[in-house]
Order: structure tokens, then sequence, then C-alpha cells
């Protein structure tokens, strides 16, 4: 496993995404840690292991390099990293609850969050609500006292932006004995932190701003406690859900440059916000950084800047929300989001139908946006000719 004798305990945040659990290698002096593409390893002697390598599900250089720079960067005791953002998931999940606990979920959540919900956990055992996590009286009566092990929280949320107040979920559910899970692939370790500000455990679909590139899947568990962060490594090993060293160094790679993509990712969010807001086929633009957002003071206190995903309502309602999505050109139509390219989709009908008929249904008329690092005026160009 890589260590950081160099780094200072107060280096900032480029300095650990470029840095944490990237030492040369120390044969060859080599500035890029090499990828460790291998299954297994020649053991010294039975029973021990080199450097408590034996076997690539259970251990692996590169992912530790990963790990390393994800707890390192969210201000964690212990990042691990999976093969997936829902299989972080489903294995935090099994990890923490049995069957007969509850959890508490947003009423607006990624649809492939919700199907792990209703359609996985559900038959297992565990039960949820849903309740909008920017109303704490909510949040506190969907609580089942002694069975309630979690809120989980996605903030901002995919795909309506709605905002929740980390450190006041946090006091909630320590009230009750509970976790606090934020799921911070939207915002990045870049722009919010919620471990330092109550959490206990942080979420991320790795492929999205972390990876930034769209060429790799992957999702990430970090956490504040070094006993949890023990039983989440047995269940990462006994499960199996870990990514590949390709994987994972192409999501390093990805992490050296999150502060300077994020920094361009808001710059042109804004600008696309502030055109959307005068358009007149747009009836409302969700973004957090508009004073008139319900939750903008909320998450001016606990987000660096706003992020660079942006929704709005189609003013012609569902089939107009649909003909933009279709006629832009530079924005790709697909899903997922969080890298360099900008990409437009129809939550409705791409990545939350599997919430369709449910309390997390997203209006029919809704666009979501992921902006892109690209010149800006391009895509405010190609978003004017897909509204005209």
């Amino acid at each position: 496993m890589t260590t950081d004798h160099n780094l200072a305990g107060g280096a900032g945040f480029d300095t650990l995404a470029i840095h944490a659990g990237q030492d040369p290698d120390p044969r060859t002096g080599a500035v890029v840690p090499p990828i460790y593409q291998t299954s297994t390893y020649a053991q010294d002697a039975v029973g021990s292991p080199r450097l408590g390598y034996e076997y690539s599900r259970s251990g692996n250089p590169t992912r530790d390099s990963l790990q390393e720079c994800l707890a390192a960067i969210e201000g964690g005791r212990r990042g691990l990293a999976f093969a997936s953002g829902l299989a972080a998931e489903d294995t935090l999940l099994r990890t923490v609850c049995r069957p007969g606990d509850h959890v508490v979920i947003p009423n607006d959540a990624y649809g492939g969050t919700y199907r792990l919900f209703a359609k996985v956990a559900e038959r297992w055992g565990l039960a949820w609500t849903a309740a909008p996590l920017d109303d704490l009286d909510a949040v506190r009566a969907a609580f089942r006292p002694g069975h309630t092990r979690m809120i989980w929280a996605e903030t901002p949320t995919n795909p309506l932006l709605n905002i929740a107040d980390i450190p006041a979920l946090a006091g909630l559910a320590h009230e009750y004995d509970a976790l606090l899970t934020v799921d911070n692939t939207f915002a990045s370790p870049y722009l919010q932190q919620p471990l330092a500000l109550g959490a206990d455990v942080v979420v991320h679909s790795t492929t999205k701003y972390l990876g930034g590139h769209s060429d790799v899947v992957g999702g990430a568990l970090v956490v504040a406690d070094t006993g949890l962060g023990d039983e989440l490594a047995f269940h990462q090993n006994a499960m199996g859900a870990v990514n590949g060293p390709f994987d994972a160094w192409l999501t390093v790679r990805g992490i050296k440059t999150l502060g300077v993509r994020m920094d361009r990712h808001c710059d042109n969010a804004e600008r696309i916000v502030a055109f959307l807001s005068e358009h007149e086929k747009v009836s409302r633009v969700l973004y957090p950084g508009l004073d008139s957002h319900p939750g903008h003071e909320t998450a001016a206190k606990q987000m660096r800047r706003f992020g660079g995903m942006v929704s709005f309502r189609a003013a012609g309602g569902a089939e107009q929300a649909i003909e933009i999505c279709n006629r832009t050109k530079l924005f790709v139509l697909a899903e997922s989001l969080g890298g360099v390219e900008s990409l437009i989709e129809h939550p409705g009908q791409m990545t939350h139908l599997s919430a369709a008929g449910s309390a997390l249904e997203v209006p029919a008329d809704l666009v979501r946006l992921s902006v892109g690092i690209e010149t800006v005026d391009d895509l405010l160009a190609d978003l004017e000719q897909a509204l005209g």
C-alpha cells in the first residue's frame, strides 16, 4: 500500500487530489504509479503474503492508491472503491442494516437508488420511507424509533436539485442512533465535504465527476469512523463487487484534475442558468445557485459553489421537453453526468424511468443538463437552437 510521507496535514484540496496515494514508484521512480494488472500474488512463505497482498479481490495496490486518495479528498478515515456506485450502495446497506430495519430516503433521488431500495433491498426485508429531506419535521415523522438505521440523503438531489441541510440531518440521525449517509456525486468532494458537516458515510458514483471523462464505471464509500470502515472492508471483500486495477487507475487520473474541472463546470453552468432563466420556452430553472431556489441559503453554507448540474422545465410540457432533448447537437443525448462533455437527457424516460408511478416520479416536462467544460458560447448557441 502506498503512503504519503511528504504530505502536510494541512495540504490543500488540489494537492491531495494529485498526491494522496500517489507516491512515485519506489523501484523505478515512475511519477505515475503503475497499474498492477494481476489477479494473484507470489507469497514469501505459507501464511506470509508479501506486503499483505494475496488476491486482487481482497487487495490490489492500484485500488489502494485510489482508496487512499478518496479518503484524503473527502476528509475521511477510510475510502473503499467498488465496481459501480450501486455496488457501493448495496455493500453499505447490507453491512449496516439487517432484515427488519428501516431507512429514510429522499422523495427525489437517483432512479437506480430507488430501484435498489424498492426492488432489491425491500425483498431482503429492509423497509424504507421517502420523505422531503429539506423538511426536518417530515424526516422526523418518517422515523421508526428502534428500526430506522439510516437517513440516506442526496444534496443536491438527482434530478430536481433540492438541497438538504447536512448538519441538521446528522443531528437528527444521531438523536435516534442512526447514521447519515450522503450521496455526494452531484457536488463532488471539491464543492462539498459531508463528513466535515457531520455525516457518517459518503457515497459516490466515481463514474461521474471523479472519473470525469465518461470512460470508466465505479463507485466509492468514504467513512468517518475507522470501525465502520473495517466492517465495510470486510464486506467489500466478502461480497466482491470491487473495481479492476485499470478502472481504479483511470479514476485516480480523473481525480487529479477534479478541482480545475469543477471550476469550469460551475462557470459554464452559471452562464447557462442565466440564459435559461430569461427564455420564454422555459417555465422554471432548478439550480441551487439561484437566489430564488428554496435551498439556496443552505447550499451557500455547505458548498463551495453550486455545481455543473442544471435542470429546467419546458413551458410547452412533456412533448416540448423531449423535442429539446432530441434537437441538441453539442449537448449529447445520453444518460450519466459529470464528464468533460455536456450531456442532456429526459429523466422521466431515461435515468428515472424506474421511479415512474412511485412517490419519486419526476415531472414529465423536466430536462436535465450535465454542463461540460466546452466553450460556453458554443453551449449557449446549441441550447438556443434547440429551444427555438
